[in-house]
């Protein structure tokens, strides 16, 4: 039996395979990624893993809608701040 991915080469793999054409990132849920994540890890929690790369800025996550959007690095949709948006709006 061979040795299985590191949860990182796991998710980054999924990134680069799952997505679709013209898309930069997977949806969590819509795409398997969490089944295909249980099912290779006999039951290891996908959000975990996840939540332990984002932080360590291995992978970028954005929440959506049923889940969260997956991205590897440098691919994610810029991040706004939304004070600097309404100071925008409101002409200020």
């Amino acid at each position: 039996m061979s040795e299985k991915l590191s949860h990182e080469e796991f998710v980054k793999k999924a990134i680069q395979s799952l997505r679709k054409e013209g898309y930069k990132g997977i949806h969590s849920v819509y795409s398997g990624f969490n089944s295909a994540f249980k099912k290779y890890y006999d039951g290891d929690n996908p959000v975990d893993a996840v939540t332990q790369l984002s932080q360590a800025q291995k992978i970028i996550v954005r929440p959506v809608k049923g889940g969260v959007m997956l991205y590897l690095p440098g691919e994610g949709p810029a991040v706004k701040d939304p004070a600097e948006e309404a100071l925008k709006k409101m002409g200020l």
